[in-house]
């Protein structure tokens, strides 16, 4: 198992558009072995003393922080993917996104403990 994870402000405003953009997103990935795909609309973010989600991405007045990760069966199956991916015109970026993904943060994480869904692990 492999993930990847996203933190994104989104305004406000464009709710229904990130939640169309997602789902949409979160098929092509499929097509390409993405195991799983969440995305989060904050509900309880605090603002913190040191750092925060809203700071890590520059977050403005009136936008959203959305949380999201991926689960792939492995790094070498989501590399393969993103080489496809690169190629697939479905995946251009189109003019107008429902968020500024220059100020996207991304990262691809090796689990060292998982609980929950059928590990054995409580």
């Amino acid at each position: 198992m492999y993930v990847a994870g996203f933190v994104i402000p989104v305004p406000e405003e464009n709710f229904e558009a990130y939640k169309a953009w997602a789902k949409t997103s979160a098929k092509l990935f499929r097509e390409y072995g993405c195991l799983e795909s969440v995305d989060s609309w904050e509900d309880n973010v605090p603002d913190g003393e040191t750092t925060d989600f809203r700071r890590a991405v520059a977050a403005r007045p009136g936008e959203r922080i959305v949380f999201c990760w991926q689960v792939w069966p492995s790094r070498e199956d989501m590399e393969e993917a993103e080489a496809r991916i690169a190629k697939d015109t479905r995946f251009d970026i189109p003019v107008e996104i429902p968020f500024d993904h220059r100020r996207l943060i991304l990262g691809a994480f090796s689990p060292i403990h998982i609980m929950g869904r059928g590990t054995g692990e409580d």
